[in-house]
């Protein structure tokens, strides 16, 4: 149990620093949600708002998990882009998940500006391009995107992009004006108030400990327990300690760390040189760079996995150098925050949902494309609830592969391929 978050600029600013209680009762709901991270937390927002009676149990903070640890970026669609969906499931399950792949960042924008939660939310984004081959790809992927509804694109060849990017590090880059990017600790904070104004409970420190199936499920905390007619298990990355279910959930799944770094306040002069009109960015390798400005004009940026969550050691060593490839006029800049955090990545990295028995839900697995699928979750897991389960059954249907040679070899495999697809991008092949 872990009752403070752990040190990073997002915990640093954070708008609401005290706890909210630890559950020492015997509660009855409608629905109780496992995980305030940005699935949970979705998905009881969204219950509430449809009047369902809501509890949450965190097993530490809310946001603690990579909800609050995040780049903080605003990128539509999944890991997995329509047309590799479409070659393994077919035309059907890509359209469907095509007319849902812009609907988290629209979720999102609607519940700051109706909740009025302060977070730093900025609009526009761009993915930018380190050689041709990537630039190409871009352009397959801006008529994709616009296939299925995005009509806020804008390619940037290698001196355009320069008007939006202070380096010479890329080829050209693909602008979206939809996307944007956000303090996250601070968005799920105001979620979290959203629900309570809504009547819903929030109960932090309260890690469940076993969830009894029956008609009624019974989730049991140290030192209380919830009985629901439904449940949804959000823990992601982080979920542990609820008996014969974890399981079913982790053994088609690895947690993966990655790691963020936070300058010193940047001059106005330097910002206006690094991100002159405040966009995100994130590059196009497969082991890629993301960064942007927070609120009060720090860079952040991150990158690289470390698969299996292991500790990288020093972070700054490890993210530093890929700052100043991007950005040598930082060379002298004093890093003031480093952390790392953890997110679930699946083999197809595509996100799982489903149902264990008929009244426990999951979602989890975004496998680095969380911050708007999981609040595109949260709306199908709530209206799968309220008996309109079309939708989630799309996400539902899709296979669920294990690791090739099981949880033993999950990583040193996945290591490996990750090498292998770096090297491509290094020699732009």
């Amino acid at each position: 149990m872990n009752s403070s978050y752990p040190a990073s600029f997002y915990a640093a600013t954070a708008n609401r620093k005290d706890a909210r209680p630890e559950l020492s009762e015997s509660l009855t709901a409608d629905v109780c949600v496992i995980g305030a991270g940005f699935t949970g937390l979705s998905t009881a927002l969204h219950l509430a708002e449809r009047g369902f009676s809501v509890v949450v149990l965190e097993g530490s903070r809310i946001g603690f998990g990579a909800s609050g640890r995040n780049g903080g970026q605003i990128v539509h669609s999944y890991s997995r882009d329509m047309d590799f969906i479409e070659r393994h499931y077919g035309t059907a399950t890509a359209d469907a998940m095509g007319g849902m792949a812009f609907e988290g960042g629209k979720i999102i924008r609607r519940l700051v500006k109706q909740y009025d939660i302060k977070c730093d939310l900025k609009d526009g984004g761009i993915f930018a391009s380190c050689n041709s081959k990537q630039f190409r790809g871009l352009q397959h992927h801006k008529a994709l995107w616009e296939k299925y509804g995005n009509d806020q694109l804008e390619l940037l060849d290698e001196k355009e992009v320069q008007k939006y990017v202070g380096t010479d590090r890329y080829t050209g880059a693909l602008l979206d004006k939809s996307g944007g990017h956000i303090h996250p600790l601070n968005l799920t904070l105001g979620e979290a108030d959203a629900i309570e104004s809504l009547g819903g409970k929030i109960f932090e420190n309260s890690p469940v400990t076993n969830v009894q199936q029956g008609e009624k499920a019974v989730i049991s905390t140290p030192k209380g327990q919830v009985t629901a007619n439904f449940v949804m298990i959000a823990g992601n990355a982080y979920l542990n300690g609820i008996g014969d279910l974890l399981p079913k959930l982790t053994q088609k799944s690895m947690p993966c760390g990655t790691q963020v770094i936070t300058t010193e306040v940047l001059s106005k002069e330097m910002q206006q040189q690094l991100l002159p009109q405040d966009y995100c960015v994130e590059d196009c390798n497969y082991l890629l760079d993301y960064y942007r400005l927070s609120g009060e004009g720090r860079l952040i940026y991150g990158g690289g996995v470390t698969y299996g969550a292991r500790d990288p050691g020093k972070i700054e060593n490890l993210i530093r150098p890929k700052m100043l490839k991007t950005f040598p006029q930082l060379k002298n800049v004093k890093i003031d925050y480093a952390w790392t955090g953890n997110f679930l990545l699946t083999l197809m990295r595509l996100p799982e949902f489903g149902r264990i028995g008929n009244n426990i839900y999951y979602a989890q697995g975004y496998s680095g494309h969380g911050v708007t699928s999981t609040h595109l979750a949260g709306e199908l897991v709530a209206s799968a609830i309220q008996g309109q389960s079309s939708r989630f059954d799309v996400f539902a249907n899709l296979p669920k592969y294990p690791f090739p040679g099981g949880r033993l070899m999950r990583v040193p495999y996945t290591a490996m391929g990750a090498f292998y697809y770096d090297l491509r991008d290094k020699l732009g092949i």
